[in-house]
């Protein structure tokens, strides 16, 4: 692993500016781009920690604060140690912030998020590669459909309604689709039932996509993240081998 560099950037976008943590390898030279969506608790300790992986591996990596609209992270009053379960008015906060973020606002942003990677010097020419995880998992999706010329690979982790019955659900772009995909789904995910990911899977497939769409047995929704009560080791590692694996095929 390299020595890693980690800064607060903030981002220009058509609603506003958006803060974001950017780590890449405190070397110089300019990396692979990777983009990295936070899941619904939003930019903290825990997903700074995993883009300073991911750039001592090599990579320049941006972490944006995707509910900046609503102010600058910490957005909420997070414990150390989050626990849904025991804290239930945690997420009561949280709903009406993630609902507010519509698809439509979601991919505008996401533009700008694409274009601070293709300006910055610490980034490399090229496509870049996406990482999301719950919410984010949607947004890593959306953004390959939306910014197919721009995305030569996304994964997605714990990921919820990837594949709903409404207008505007994130399987839909499918068609749109140039990069290859990894999802690795929780199979204890009330969020993502059995039927959606044989209709993502079907949707993919019926595209041409590469891709890949594994189901985690015994992983709980969130397993990637260490500071929840959801978090699962075995899982985490499991996600960490495939991104890693995933980005080495496409850089």
């Amino acid at each position: 692993m390299t020595a890693v560099q980690g800064t607060a950037v903030d981002i220009p976008t058509e609603d506003g500016t958006a803060d974001a943590y950017l780590a890449h390898p405190a070397d110089g030279a300019a990396h692979p781009g990777v983009l990295l969506y936070m899941d619904a608790f939003g930019l903290r300790p825990r997903l700074r920690s995993m883009a300073d992986r991911l750039a001592g591996e090599g990579y320049t990596v941006l972490v944006p604060n995707v509910f900046y609209r609503h102010g600058r992270a910490p957005l909420f009053d997070l414990p150390e140690f989050i626990d849904p379960g025991a804290r239930p008015e945690i997420f009561e906060r949280i709903m009406p912030v993630m609902q507010a973020l519509t698809p439509e606002r979601a991919m505008r942003d996401a533009g700008a998020y694409l274009r601070l990677l293709a300006e910055s010097s610490a980034v490399a020419d090229g496509p870049v590669a996406l990482t999301g995880y719950c919410m984010g998992a949607r947004l890593s999706l959306l953004t390959a459909g939306t910014y197919p010329e721009r995305v030569a690979a996304a994964a997605g982790f714990h990921g919820g309604r990837l594949a709903t019955d409404t207008p505007d659900s994130p399987h839909l772009v499918a068609g749109n689709v140039t990069a290859e995909l990894y999802f690795g789904h929780a199979d204890q995910d009330p969020s993502l039932p059995r039927e959606q990911i044989e209709r993502l899977e079907e949707a993919l497939t019926a595209a041409g996509v590469r891709h890949r769409c594994e189901v985690y047995t015994g992983a709980p929704h969130g397993f990637t993240q260490s500071d929840t009560a959801s978090y699962h080791k075995e899982a985490d590692e499991r996600h960490w081998a495939a991104l890693l694996d995933l980005l080495k095929r496409t850089f």
